[in-house]
């Protein structure tokens, strides 16, 4: 940050206040929102939050102006544009950080969102975490800030972002190995990992990473506007993962690569209008997409007292993956696309 053109001059009035005090005092506000929230049930994470400056990962980012995207900065010489790139950076929110042909590809999620998904991670000293989705680089500061530099990796396919990240941990004082390829794949030249985490939307779960982790290891990812949480274990047909979906909603920027994209919802003509709006039952559409037309998706729901996303679950193994509801071997799962 150019501190320089915040200093005061001997006739100014009415300085500008020293911007690393105003960007700590903005971070201890954020710290005790996203605490309020009960997303810090390890205290080591709300010390990493304290301690790692998302400033110096968010120099720019952009919000929807009247003439489409607007971008407001840490560098801006007007001091009210600087004090909203400030007020936003530390405000509970996602941020967009890189758009490409006007579609954005790169975000800084939500912080209290972070939180709970490093929270429902559970990592343990010793753990290593393989990150899918760089972005700017504070998720891996914050693994790194709790785990060790050499315990993180984290794979993003954009180099340019990759590059960019790499440039705000050095300047966070971070360094953890910074990996560009195609996240699907995970990175199994740093394998195995005790945790994988995502912070991109899935259509379903690629079989690489079970295969990458050890027994035991968990993986959270956002899947279908939720987060599900899996748990690692080795069978005699290799290595299965399954778990819950937290209660949660997410909503996360794709997973860019060879892997297939998650198809369109279906059209809900038909449907009354509050049940067509209502969270949780497009939660199932998305989640039983193929496999559910709308009616039949609202039939279920409603039968089974419209369902919570944690009565949801993922199973992955054996070459195929199934999404279900409250039992995977009961009569409600759906077929997951394969990677």
């Amino acid at each position: 940050m150019g501190a320089h053109r915040y200093g005061p001059s001997s006739s100014d009035p009415d300085p500008d206040p020293d911007p690393e005090a105003e960007a700590e005092a903005a971070r201890a506000a954020l710290v005790r929102e996203i605490a309020a929230r009960g997303a810090f049930t390890d205290p080591a994470w709300r010390t990493a939050f304290a301690e790692v400056p998302r400033h110096l990962f968010v120099p720019f980012f952009y919000v929807h102006g009247v003439r489409g995207y607007e971008r407001l900065w840490g560098e801006d010489p007007d001091p009210e544009r600087r004090s909203r790139w400030l007020r936003g950076v530390y405000a509970d929110g996602a941020l967009a950080t890189r758009l490409k042909d006007g579609e954005l590809v790169s975000s800084s999620s939500q912080p209290s969102l972070m939180a709970l998904m490093l929270d429902a991670l559970d990592v343990a000293d010793g753990h290593t975490v393989l990150e899918i989705g760089t972005g700017p680089g504070y998720n891996a500061a914050l693994l790194a800030h709790r785990l060790g530099d050499p315990a993180v990796t984290t794979v993003d396919l954009d180099p340019g972002i990759t590059d960019a990240a790499r440039g705000h941990l050095a300047a966070a004082g971070y360094h953890p190995t910074v990996v560009t390829g195609d996240g699907a794949r995970g990175c199994p030249g740093r394998a195995p990992y005790d945790r994988i985490i995502a912070t991109c939307t899935l259509p379903s779960v690629p079989h690489g990473w079970p295969e990458q982790c050890r027994p035991g290891a968990r993986i959270v990812a956002p899947l279908a506007t939720g987060l599900v949480a899996l748990r690692v274990s080795a069978t005699a047909h290799g290595p299965r993962a399954e778990g819950h979906f937290l209660h949660t909603p997410a909503y996360f920027v794709p997973l860019r690569g060879a892997y297939p994209a998650a198809g369109p919802l279906p059209h809900l003509g038909g449907l009354p209008r509050r049940v067509a709006g209502d969270d949780l039952f497009r939660f199932l559409l998305t989640l039983s997409a193929g496999a559910l037309d709308p009616h039949e998706a609202l039939a279920l729901w409603e039968r089974e007292g419209r369902p919570e996303r944690e009565r949801y679950g993922v199973t992955v193994g054996r070459g195929r993956q199934w999404a279900w509801l409250d039992d995977p071997r009961g009569p409600y799962t759906w077929p997951l696309a394969a990677d």
